[in-house]
C-alpha cells in the first residue's frame, strides 16, 4: 500500500511538472511570437548582427531586416533593439540608410570619428605644439646668451642705399601683422580652455572666443592677399645660386663674428625661409578655406587617394587610406592639418621676427624705412650690394653733366 502510495505520487508530480513545463515552453514561444525577445547567446549575437528570427525560432538571415522599430521585413524582427544596438548596426555598417538625395550628410547616421578628434585636440596636439614654441623660444633664448645680438662690426658710413620699395613693404606687412592675429587668436582658441578659463573664467573665455574667431575668419583673407603679393615681388630673387652653398658651409656667418659669406639680395637663409612660408602659407590657406566653407571643399580624399595611388601610404607604413570620408572627417582632418602647420609656421616665424629685429643690428630698418646703412649691406649682403653700386655707377655715366 505504501510503495502504491509513493509511486501515485511520483507520478502526479511528473504530470504537474511536465504540464508546467509545457506552459512555459508555450508562453515563451508566444513571448518570442509577440515581442521577438532574444532567449539564448545565440539570439543575443544574432540581434547584434542585424538578423530576424523565422517562425521556429531560429535566426533567419534571408531578409534585410535590421531589427529596429520601424522595420518593414516579412519577419518579425529581434525584439525592440535598444539604441547601442541600434548604433552598433550603424557603425559596423549592418545597418543601412536610404536617402533621396545625395548629399553626402543626409546618409550620414553616425561618424564617431569625432573621438579621436577630440583626443587629438585635447592631448597631442597642444602638448607637442606647445613643447615646438618652447623650444624655438628656449634655442633663441641660447642663441641670444652665447652669440649675442649681431652688430654691425665695420664703421658706420652714415650713408643709405635703398633695400625695398614701398609696394614691397606693403607686401610684408600685409602679411606679417595678419598672421600675427592669426597667431594669437589661433593658440587663444586652442589653449583658452586650459589656460584661460581658470584665469578669466567662462563668461570672460566666452567673449574673448568670439571675438578671436570673428578676427581669425576675416583676417585670414588679408594674409592670403599678402602671402599672393610676397610670392609675386620676390620668387625671381629666391632662386638658389652658388653663393648659397657658402652661405650655407659658413653657416651665415651668424655663429662666428667677423664672418661674412657672400650673399645676393637675399641670403641662403631668407630663402629658405621665403619658400617655407609660401609652401606653409598655401597648406594653412587651402586647409583653413575647407573650414570656413565646410561641405563644399574636398582635400583629404583626393589627396589619400593620390597618396595610394603612387604607393606613399604603403611606403610609410600607413597601409591603403580610406579615401571614403564623411564631410564631418573632412573637418576632423582639415583642423587638426590646420593647427599643425600653425604650429611649424608659428615657429619659423618667431626665428625670423628675432633675427629681422632684435637679433640682428639694421636689419629692422629695411622693412621700417626700406633703406640700410652702406656697411650693413657690404656685411650682410655683398654681391647685392655691389650689383646696386655697379647700377648706380652706370646710371650716373648715361645722366650728361649739367
Amino acid at each position: 500500500m505504501m510503495l502504491r502510495q509513493v509511486f501515485t505520487s511520483v507520478l502526479a508530480v511528473s504530470f504537474l511538472v511536465a504540464g508546467l513545463q509545457l506552459a512555459l515552453a508555450q508562453d515563451a514561444s508566444d513571448s518570442r511570437a509577440v515581442t521577438g525577445g532574444a532567449q539564448t547567446l545565440e539570439d543575443i549575437l544574432a540581434r547584434q548582427r542585424g538578423e530576424t528570427i523565422d517562425a521556429a525560432g531560429s535566426p533567419d538571415t534571408s531578409s534585410n531586416n535590421i531589427g529596429v522599430p520601424g522595420s518593414d521585413g516579412l519577419l518579425a524582427p529581434l525584439g525592440n533593439a535598444s539604441d547601442s544596438d541600434v548604433f552598433r548596426d550603424f557603425r559596423d555598417g549592418s545597418a543601412r540608410m536610404v536617402a533621396s538625395t545625395s548629399d553626402a550628410i543626409a546618409t550620414t547616421v553616425m561618424q564617431d570619428g569625432g573621438i579621436r578628434w577630440l583626443e587629438w585636440r585635447r592631448g597631442p596636439l597642444p602638448k607637442y605644439g606647445g613643447y615646438l614654441l618652447l623650444g624655438i623660444l628656449a634655442a633663441l633664448l641660447l642663441f641670444f646668451l652665447v652669440r649675442g645680438k649681431i652688430l654691425i662690426e665695420g664703421e658706420k658710413t652714415g650713408k643709405f642705399i635703398p633695400r625695398f620699395s614701398l609696394l614691397e613693404r606693403i607686401a610684408h606687412w600685409t602679411m606679417a601683422v595678419p598672421f600675427i592675429l592669426l597667431a594669437i587668436t589661433g593658440l587663444v582658441l586652442l589653449f583658452g580652455r586650459t589656460a584661460i578659463i581658470p584665469l578669466l573664467g567662462r563668461e570672460a573665455f566666452s567673449t574673448v572666443a568670439v571675438a578671436g574667431k570673428f578676427v581669425h575668419n576675416y583676417v585670414a583673407w588679408v594674409f592670403m592677399f599678402g602671402l599672393v603679393l610676397s610670392f609675386v615681388f620676390w620668387v625671381a630673387k629666391n632662386f638658389p645660386t652658388r653663393a648659397d652653398l657658402t652661405w650655407l658651409a659658413k653657416g651665415g656667418g651668424l655663429f662666428t663674428k667677423g664672418v661674412h659669406p657672400p650673399a645676393g639680395k637675399f641670403n641662403a637663409g631668407e630663402k629658405i625661409i621665403f619658400w617655407l612660408v609660401m609652401l606653409l602659407g598655401v597648406s594653412i590657406s587651402v586647409s583653413g578655406l575647407s573650414l570656413l566653407f565646410p561641405f563644399e571643399f574636398r582635400i583629404f580624399a583626393p589627396s589619400f587617394e593620390l597618396l595610394n595611388n603612387l604607393g606613399i601610404s604603403q611606403l610609410l607604413g600607413l597601409g591603403e587610406l580610406e579615401t571614403s570620408l564623411a564631410p564631418q572627417e573632412e573637418m576632423q582632418y582639415a583642423q587638426l592639418w590646420h593647427s599643425i602647420i600653425a604650429f611649424v609656421y608659428i615657429a619659423i616665424i618667431i626665428a625670423h621676427i628675432y633675427l629681422g629685429s632684435f637679433g640682428m643690428e639694421g636689419a629692422l630698418q629695411s622693412m621700417t624705412k626700406g633703406n640700410v646703412d652702406e656697411q650693413w649691406a657690404k656685411e650682410h649682403h655683398s654681391l647685392w650690394y655691389e650689383d646696386v653700386v655697379a647700377k648706380d655707377a652706370d646710371s650716373s655715366a648715361k645722366t650728361p653733366a649739367e
